[in-house]
């Protein structure tokens, strides 16, 4: 999965745990070869997953879901190499998550988010930067931190236009996203008076976000960022790096912007991911419809 379907670092760790406790729950059974599984040994550890019978955790519909499309591949795997005749979980299904709209928040809660961060420091600035990133460009918080300062297109005077990013997305996928003003004067800022403070902390890195130490900061530091940076905003929604993100595209949307344009910038393989977004501005529609039209409601 690795090596020819190019997958994300991780999505494969969430896989190796997964198999990793079908590997205990067949340990348990007293099946020691892949040939000896059966359909039942299949179903029964779906079962364990919603109702925690093997003494692991009870997992949600998508944990559970995800699981099951990790056995499934795993026994495919197996019948393609030949080490087993039959593929005893082709006909076990993974049940199927009811379609959950993104979390985004206002306009003015992101701005107040914003404007809150980040201070006169090296990791203020960073602060700063990383936030208005995230909103500007809608990237998901591993592509952010996987950035290299090399990654920026910094804007040349000869050509008009905004600055670009080329991001790394799910399989390696690379995309060119524009950066607005706001965050390429933070990232400006950063650049010039924060980072040279923190990259002199540790060995040198290309990473353009860095921790105290000198290093490429991590999605838990840049999620906690995020919420002691909202908690000082008084925004009283919980926030994370992703609700940027479904923020950035909900915007995008209401604000006219093409489903397809949206899409590319998001990096989604398909538009009927995008087209989730689509409703929440249907949302936002119907509110307004209701407290505007004189004949709405009655």
């Amino acid at each position: 999965m690795g090596v020819e379907r190019g997958l994300a670092a991780n999505t494969l760790q969430a896989y190796r745990r997964d198999l990793a406790r079908y590997e205990k729950f067949l340990t348990a059974a007293h099946i020691s070869a892949p040939s000896a599984i059966t359909r039942h040994h299949v179903s029964a550890f779906a079962q364990a997953l919603s109702d925690g019978a093997d003494g692991g955790s009870v997992l949600g519909v998508r944990s559970m879901a995800r699981t099951i499309v990790s056995v499934r591949g795993l026994h495919k795997f197996w019948a393609l190499e030949g080490v087993c005749d039959a593929d005893p979980a082709a006909d076990i299904h993974p049940p199927q998550a009811g379609r959950r709209l993104p979390k985004a928040i206002s306009v003015h809660e992101v701005t107040r988010i914003l404007e809150a961060a980040g201070s006169d420091t090296p990791a203020g600035l960073r602060d700063a930067a990383m936030l208005e990133f995230l909103y500007s460009t809608g990237a998901r918080i591993s592509e952010a931190v996987g950035l290299d300062v090399d990654d920026l297109v910094l804007p040349d005077a000869r050509q008009d236009g905004p600055s670009l990013v080329r991001l790394f997305g799910k399989g390696s996928k690379e995309r060119i996203v524009p950066i607005g003003s706001y965050a390429l004067r933070a990232l400006d800022a950063y650049l010039v008076r924060g980072r040279p403070a923190l990259v002199a902390k540790g060995g040198g890195t290309p990473a353009l976000f860095l921790n105290a130490r000198g290093g490429r900061i991590s999605r838990q530091s840049v999620w906690t960022i995020l919420k002691t940076v909202a908690e000082h905003a008084k925004v009283e929604v919980e926030v994370s790096p992703h609700t940027l993100r479904h923020s950035f595209a909900t915007h995008l949307l209401e604000g006219g912007a093409d489903v397809r344009v949206v899409q590319e910038l998001l990096g989604h393989a398909s538009v009927t991911t995008t087209q989730v977004y689509t409703l929440v501005t249907a949302d936002t529609l119907r509110e307004v419809y209701a407290a505007s039209h004189p004949r709405a409601l009655g």
